[in-house]
């Protein structure tokens, strides 16, 4: 979805936006995938009535946004490697563009998905049975984004990877503890203190409590 900036600003790869469909009184977080001169574009699975009410609106049509929101990645690393799984590749083409380009590898789980990796031109595809840490090459500055059990298993081969995690959330802004995940036995709202967290912290289980300040405005569809 491609949606009419405004005077809204992009912000930096791994950080998100709220977004709210006419006549949806909670909104949905989402990565930002692209950011062409005066738009902001973002991938959607709609796999919910909230994503649905998003990928349905028409063009003309206005959503509530609400950010940039949250901490993005860090682009200070000497050999990055961007990894993405499923839905999670959401902010990779616009972090890839940020880097002047950088190898890449996704995954997903059917072809029919795999679809998505022609947003990232070059990207290295696996479909399971395959995993992405089976095609990761060893060295690299891991920028990472998707499920929990693929960052798990990231965590494990590259401990220095920043990784971004994904919960429901309902506000974006800290104000409704539904993204709190447990990191080294504190709580932690992934939407003020991530979603990217870095080799510094750990972060375990999410523990959605819901199911489910930054500039705001009304983006044309």
């Amino acid at each position: 979805m491609r949606l009419e900036r405004g005077g809204l600003e992009p912000g930096s790869p791994g950080q998100f936006f709220m977004l709210s469909a006419p006549g949806r009184l909670l909104p949905r977080p989402m990565s930002l995938c692209l950011a062409p001169p005066g738009e902001l574009a973002f991938l959607i699975d709609p796999i919910g009535p909230g994503t649905r009410a998003i990928a349905a609106a028409a063009p003309g049509e206005s959503i509530d946004v609400l950010g940039p929101l949250g901490n993005g990645f860090r682009l200070d690393v000497e050999r990055p490697l961007l990894v993405g799984g499923g839905i999670g590749i959401a902010p990779l083409p616009y972090l890839a563009e940020r880097l002047g380009g950088a190898p890449v590898v996704v995954g997903f789980r059917s072809e029919w998905h795999a679809e998505a990796a022609s947003l990232l031109p070059g990207a290295e595809v696996v479909v399971e049975p395959t995993l992405v840490t089976e095609a990761m090459p060893s060295g690299r500055d891991v920028l990472a984004c998707g499920p929990a059990s693929m960052l798990a298993a990231i965590r494990s081969a590259a401990p220095s990877a920043q990784l971004a995690w994904e919960a429901p959330m309902a506000c974006g802004y800290g104000a409704c503890y539904g993204c709190v995940v447990e990191i080294d036995g504190r709580l932690r709202r992934l939407c003020v203190e991530g979603p990217v967290l870095g080799p510094e912290t750990r972060a375990r289980q999410a523990s959605p409590l819901h199911e489910d300040q930054a500039p705001a405005g009304r983006a044309g569809a």
